[in-house]
């Protein structure tokens, strides 16, 4: 791996946005004051540019705080296009702070102000803030953390900004690797499930049957077929695609779970694979063998 990846997989970068008047500012000085590297107002098309020249700074940038709002709408367009650049290009996963608050408070808030809402163009405030919003319908959508200012003091922005993100109450995002036997029932707290029966039975194997895959002469008989390599292959694709994502919307971890018939020789064996798989790319991975002992008594 590239110097610049493995750096950048440490970067926090948090994209703040939302409704104009609903509390950026406040939000930004709150990053700052936890000692986020901060940027009012940059046009989205520059953010993948921004974030190599955070990879070549020899690691002096560890967290970043974005604000981008509708002061630069004609460029607004190109964030999406940017978010997908860097979720793809490098391990930076972005996270998107959307301020929101209602109708009538954000007319109150500009009228105390007497500002002029970005939108109204000089016309009726409401329909500006009301354009604005049909405008980050999207967006909103992809945010991992809401918030309604509506009823909140800048204290109470502060605070709930402060709880999420300072590094004292940061969540570590775990990957639980989970065997089980099918004729155990599912577990019922898994996020993903996979099916492995298809895989060749070390239980047909007399010497082997009383063994489990935790034992080198079992597991090593279910990873030298070749039908188990295909689907390691395909099942390593499949997670590592999502797995980012899954982290992106602010998930702390995700359970899965590897199920054969009675859970002791092909489940525990690509569960303890996967463990060791995920552990040299960086995430936090355990893993929880539910029914291998259930296995070894029947055995």
């Amino acid at each position: 791996m590239e110097q610049g990846k493995e750096m950048s997989q440490d970067l926090e970068l948090v994209i703040i946005t939302g409704m104009s008047g609903a509390g950026k500012t406040v939000a930004v000085q709150s990053f700052e004051d936890m000692g986020y590297f901060c940027v009012d107002n940059l046009p989205p098309a520059l953010i993948p540019k921004f974030i190599d020249l955070i990879e070549n700074s020899g690691g002096k940038m560890k967290k970043v705080a974005l604000v981008i709002d509708l002061r630069g709408r004609e460029f607004f367009d190109q964030l999406f296009t940017a978010i997908d650049t860097i979720s793809r290009e490098s391990l930076v996963t972005p996270q998107i702070v959307f301020l929101d608050a209602r109708d009538n408070v954000l007319v109150r808030r500009y009228k105390e102000t007497r500002r002029s809402h970005p939108l109204s163009g000089g016309g009726a405030l409401l329909e500006g803030i009301q354009a604005e919003r049909e405008l980050l319908n999207d967006l909103k959508g992809q945010a991992q953390m809401i918030i309604d200012t509506s009823d909140f003091k800048p204290v109470k922005l502060r605070e709930r900004i402060i709880q999420r993100f300072s590094s004292s109450e940061k969540q570590i995002f775990s990957v639980q690797l989970l065997s089980f036997g099918f004729k155990h029932g599912i577990p019922i707290d898994a996020d993903l499930v996979f099916d492995v029966r298809f895989l060749p039975n070390p239980h047909y194997i007399d010497h082997m049957r009383p063994k489990t895959g935790l034992d080198k002469e079992v597991s090593d008989y279910v990873l030298k077929w070749s039908e188990t390599q295909q689907f390691i292959d395909k099942l390593h694709d499949l997670l590592a695609y999502m797995l980012p994502h899954y982290k992106r919307e602010g998930k702390s971890q995700l359970v899965v779970a590897i199920g054969c018939t009675g859970g002791k020789h092909r489940s525990v064996t690509l569960a303890e694979y996967f463990k060791a798989v995920f552990t040299k790319e960086g995430y936090f991975a355990c893993v929880t063998h539910r029914d291998v002992e259930k296995g070894i008594r029947e055995g």
